[in-house]
């Protein structure tokens, strides 16, 4: 299990192993775009960029995915640096977030829809676990907690390797992987602890709610 602390998040985001010209980031964005589309579907032509960059202490630039499966794909792209590095490598290397929301896309309105709803809260654990990946080693089939504002559950996740019929991640010659974050509640992350997280994503498959981080339905546990 890993349990996040907000406190130490403060500089983490701002440490990287070199500077990079203007012209490598252009071409490793170039080449990431290629990389998700090749797993994810086309990429949505708008981008949710940050009011304060997460280079500097703000939160990711959210990327979305509404032609892979129903609903939405959400990712991030600026865990990886154009070398490849940033994550601490997992046992399957180094990673961009994805996660999953069975709403349509919908352009950011006044209104609180429920996909506005969990784009926000998917922004919200991004940016947390960008941050915390270059402390620690996170991989797949973990849980984690996430502190919310007093008086608010944590929010619970538990993680996956999102290869969709066997496709890889790979950003030019680079290989990389995509690690999916799932929402689910805390009956459902004890049972993964308990049981094994395989166990929990079979009872989520069953009935349609993997890979998804909406709560909008009933536990399957």
């Amino acid at each position: 299990m890993l349990n996040f602390l907000k406190k130490l998040f403060g500089t983490a985001h701002q440490q990287t192993a070199k500077d990079f010209t203007e012209k490598e980031y252009e071409t490793d964005y170039e080449l990431k775009v290629q990389g998700l589309e090749n797993v994810l579907g086309k990429m949505h032509d708008l981008v949710g960029h940050a009011i304060i960059s997460f280079a500097v202490g703000g939160a990711v630039d959210m990327y979305y995915f509404p032609n892979h499966i129903k609903g939405t794909g959400f990712a991030t792209m600026e865990l990886l640096e154009p070398d490849g590095t940033g994550p601490l490598p997992n046992r399957h290397g180094t990673y961009e977030l994805v996660a999953f929301t069975k709403h349509n896309y919908e352009h950011n309105s006044d209104t609180q829809t429920p996909f506005n709803f969990i784009e926000r809260k998917v922004c919200g654990f991004f940016t947390t676990i960008a941050d915390y990946s270059r402390q620690a080693i996170i991989n797949p089939n973990e849980t984690c907690e996430i502190p919310n504002d007093e008086g608010k559950e944590n929010t619970c996740l538990i993680f996956d390797l999102y290869e969709p019929e066997n496709k890889k991640f790979i950003i030019g010659d680079r290989h990389h992987h995509l690690l999916l974050c799932i929402q689910v509640f805390r009956s459902e992350m004890e049972y993964a602890r308990e049981n094994g997280a395989d166990q929990l994503f079979e009872k989520l498959k069953q009935v349609g709610y993997y890979p998804y981080s909406d709560l909008d339905r009933t536990p399957v546990v």
